[in-house]
C-alpha cells in the first residue's frame, strides 16, 4: 500500500508525538512518586516527630510537678501534674491513631505500659502518705527515675525511628530524582532521533522521487522522449509521474510525427532540387545561349542557394535514417590523416577568401582508425565549416589528432577563435535545429543541423563528441575514434 504524502506526514507527526508523549508520562509519574515522598515526611514523619518531643515535654513537667507536691503537699502542684497526665494520654493516643510502621506501634504501647506503671508507684506513694506526709522514699524515686529513663528512652526510638524514615525518604527521593533525569534524558534523545529519523524518513519517500522525477523531466526537455518513468512513490507523485510519461509519450509522437514529414518533404524535394540545379548550371554554362553579366550572378545565387538546400534535406533524410536506424555504415581500417586532409583542402578556398588560416597539425605517419570514410569525412566537412563560419578575419582555425596508444582512441579536435558559445547553450548544442544565441557576424545562417549528424555518427562509431567553449575565447569541438591496424577486419 502507498501512502499519500498527507498520510505520511500525519503518521509521522502521530508517532513522534506518542512518543514525546511517552517521555511526558514517564516524567509526570516520576513527579507523582517524588510527591508522594515528600507528602509523607510532610504529613507523617515530621508531626510524629514533633508530638513524640512534645510528649518529653510533658513528661519531664510531670515530674517537675510531681517533686514540687511531694515537697509541699501543695494541691496546686497535683492538679497541674492531674493536667500534665491528660495530656500526655491525648498526645499518646493522637500518635498511636497515626503510627502505622509495627516498630512504632509497639515503642508508643511500651511507653504507655510504662507510663501507667509509673502513675500507679506515684498512686500507691500518695496513698502511704496520706496518714502521715513524709518525703519520699529512696525506693520510690529510683523506681520513677528508672521508668522515666525508661519512657524517654521509648520515645526517643520513636523519634528515631521517625528520622530515619525522614533520612530514607531523602536519600530515596535524591535517588529517584537522578534516575528520573538520566532516564528523561535518555528518552529526551530517543525521541529526538526517533523524530528526526521519522522526519527524514518521510522528507526521503517523498524528495527522492520528486529527484527522480525532476532528472527525467530534464531528459525529456533534452529530447529523450522515449524513456519512462517507474518508481516507487506517494499516490499523488504517482499522479504526477504518470502525466510526465504521458507528455513524454505524446512529445515522441509529435517527434516521430515531425521526423516523418521533414524525411517526406526532403525526399519529395530533392528530385526537384537536382532538377533546378542542373538546369541552373547548364545556364551557367552558356548552353542555350549567351548570359549577360548580371543573368551570371543570379544564375550563381540561385546554384548556391540550390546547393545549400539539397546539402540540407540530404541532411535531415540522413538523421531521419539514423533515428531510424536505417542508416548502413561501412566501417574499416580508415586513414583519418587523409581524410582529414582531404576536408581542410575543400574548405581551403573559403578560409582564403575570409583571410582565416587553416592549421592541421598530425602525427607523421598515418593514423588508421576503424571508421566509415564518409561519414567521418561529413562530421568533419560540418565542423570546419562551422569553425570557419564563426572565426573573424584573420582568425585561425586549428585542427589537431592526438592518438593515445595506451588506450587504444584517436582524439581530433577542431579550434576556432570565435566568439565562444555562452554556458547556457552548451547542453543544447547537440540538438536539431538549436543555433543557440551567439552568431557569426557576416555569415550565411545555418540549420542547426551539422552538429546533430555529427553526434549520430561519432557515437554510432562507439566514439564519444563533446564541446569546451567560453565566451568570447573561442570553440573547441573534439571527439575520439578507435584505433586500428590497415587491414584488420572491422
Amino acid at each position: 500500500m502507498r501512502l499519500s504524502i498527507f498520510w505520511r506526514i500525519v503518521l509521522t507527526s502521530l508517532v513522534t508525538i506518542m512518543v514525546m508523549a511517552g517521555v511526558n508520562l514517564y516524567v509526570l509519574f516520576q513527579l507523582r512518586q517524588l510527591t508522594a515522598l515528600s507528602a509523607d515526611m510532610a504529613t507523617h514523619h515530621y508531626p510524629a516527630i514533633e508530638s513524640a518531643k512534645r510528649l518529653l515535654t510533658v513528661l519531664y513537667a510531670q515530674l517537675n510537678s510531681e517533686k514540687k507536691y511531694l515537697a509541699v503537699r501543695d494541691a496546686t502542684f497535683l492538679q497541674h501534674f492531674d493536667e500534665e497526665v491528660d495530656e500526655f494520654h491525648r498526645g499518646l493516643q493522637s500518635l498511636e491513631t497515626q503510627e502505622l510502621t509495627p516498630q512504632g506501634i509497639q515503642l508508643l504501647e511500651d511507653t504507655k505500659h510504662l507510663q501507667q506503671e509509673r502513675l500507679m508507684i506515684f498512686h500507691t506513694e500518695l496513698e502511704n502518705g496520706l496518714s502521715a506526709p513524709a518525703p519520699p522514699s529512696k525506693d520510690y524515686e529510683g523506681r520513677r527515675d528508672a521508668l522515666m529513663d525508661r519512657i524517654s528512652a521509648a520515645l526517643q526510638r520513636f523519634i528515631d525511628l521517625h528520622e530515619t524514615g525522614i533520612s530514607v525518604g531523602v536519600s530515596r527521593s535524591r535517588d529517584s530524582s537522578a534516575q528520573a533525569e538520566a532516564m528523561t534524558e535518555q528518552l529526551v534523545l530517543l525521541a529526538l532521533v526517533v523524530g528526526i529519523a521519522l522526519a527524514g524518513f518521510a522528507s526521503y519517500t517523498v524528495l527522492r522521487p520528486l529527484r527522480q522525477l525532476q532528472t527525467h523531466i530534464k531528459q525529456i526537455g533534452q529530447g529523450n522522449f522515449r524513456a519512462s518513468l517507474n518508481i516507487r512513490a506517494p499516490s499523488e507523485l504517482r499522479d504526477l509521474v504518470d502525466a510526465v510519461n504521458l507528455m513524454g509519450t505524446k512529445l515522441q509522437e509529435l517527434d516521430d510525427m515531425k521526423g516523418e514529414f521533414l524525411a517526406h518533404v526532403s525526399h519529395e524535394l530533392r528530385t526537384p532540387m537536382a532538377s533546378i540545379q542542373e538546369g541552373t548550371h547548364l545556364l551557367l554554362d552558356e548552353i542555350p545561349g549567351p548570359l549577360s553579366q548580371e543573368q551570371r550572378t543570379t544564375l550563381r545565387i540561385m546554384a548556391d542557394s540550390s546547393r545549400r538546400l539539397i546539402t540540407l534535406i540530404s541532411t535531415i533524410l540522413d538523421l531521419s535514417k539514423m533515428d531510424a536506424g536505417m542508416m548502413e555504415y561501412r566501417i574499416v581500417p580508415t586513414d583519418l590523416k587523409r581524410v582529414t586532409g582531404m576536408s581542410v583542402n575543400k574548405i581551403q578556398l573559403l578560409a582564403d577568401a575570409k583571410h582565416v588560416q587553416l592549421l592541421l597539425e598530425a602525427p607523421a605517419q598515418r593514423v588508421w582508425v576503424k571508421a566509415d570514410a564518409l561519414r567521418i569525412e561529413q562530421v568533419l566537412d560540418n565542423l570546419l565549416s562551422n569553425a570557419l563560419k564563426f572565426s573573424s578575419e584573420g582568425g585561425i582555425v586549428k585542427v589537431l589528432m592526438k592518438p593515445d596508444q595506451k588506450a587504444g582512441v584517436l582524439e581530433v579536435s577542431v579550434t576556432d577563435g570565435g566568439p565562444g558559445i555562452q554556458a547556457a547553450d552548451l547542453p543544447y548544442i547537440f540538438e536539431r535545429f538549436y543555433q543557440g544565441r551567439t552568431k557569426a557576424k557576416h555569415a550565411t545562417p545555418g540549420s542547426g543541423l551539422g552538429l546533430a549528424l555529427a553526434k549520430k555518427v561519432v557515437e554510432a562509431h562507439g566514439g564519444r563528441i563533446w564541446i569546451e567553449s567560453e565566451a568570447k575565447k573561442g570553440t573547441t569541438v573534439r571527439f575520439i575514434l578507435r584505433l586500428t591496424k590497415p587491414g584488420e577486419t572491422a
